[in-house]
């Protein structure tokens, strides 16, 4: 059984079709909102679903997924993004993953799409689901998903202001293996066409930069200023 956990933040629009995408798939126990601060209505909507347990923890993906694992139930946790949806039958490829006991943690490939249906971007989004097919290191958009025990092991997200998911990658490598499964999540693109010199140095740049040692602090300061 799998623990979905959902942070969000002003996503009035988009969480309605998540949460009952969510409330059709079997396999999936529960499913966690965490609200970072919205000042839209997405609290509103989310409370729209009985099933579904809103919290509320300080602004941040790391703060907010951690808060939602915290209280998590069950052995498998599911970080979702809510411009992020799920294959319907996302869970049978989660169950088969974990089959494997070296197996700790798994994601899934992406696929971007432009979901507004009027940019001329559009036949360039899907060179951003490139690095999804090649990375040892899943990114939160590809709806990372791990053994609740590994992922507590490790400490949950690290608290800093950016790549928080690529250093629970690397950490969780230290435990087993990650494993990429052959199933695709649908990524809005409404990054990339909103801003997508900053999007590509993001998605791009910034792991590499990461990974050679650059420090999450320094990170986001040129975040800021790019953005």
């Amino acid at each position: 059984m799998i623990s979905v956990i959902l942070p969000v933040l002003n996503e009035e629009r988009r969480i309605g079709q998540r949460l009952t995408e969510l409330s059709k798939m079997e396999g999936i126990d529960e499913v966690r909102v965490v609200d970072g601060g919205s000042t839209d209505a997405t609290v509103e909507r989310a409370h729209a679903f009985p099933e579904v347990t809103v919290l509320a923890a300080p602004r941040g993906r790391a703060s907010q997924m951690n808060a939602g694992a915290e209280r998590a139930r069950s052995p498998v946790l599911l970080f979702l993004h809510a411009d992020v949806a799920l294959p319907p039958d996302a869970p049978r490829h989660v169950a088969a993953a974990l089959e494997d006991p070296q197996v700790v943690a798994g994601a899934f490939k992406t696929w971007t799409v432009d979901d507004a249906g009027s940019s001329r971007l559009g036949p360039l989004l899907h060179l951003a689901d490139l690095r999804s097919r090649y990375t040892r290191h899943p990114y939160g958009d590809q709806a990372l998903f791990v053994r609740a025990e590994a992922f507590r092991s490790v400490g949950g997200f690290p608290s800093q202001p950016l790549m928080e998911d690529l250093e629970l990658s690397r950490r969780l490598w230290r435990l087993g293996r990650i494993r990429t499964v052959d199933a695709r999540v649908t990524v809005s693109g409404r990054r990339f066409i909103a801003r997508p010199v900053f999007y590509f140095l993001a998605v791009n740049g910034f792991p590499l930069l990461y990974q050679l040692g650059v420090s999450p602090q320094i990170l986001l300061r040129f975040y800021q200023h790019v953005r």
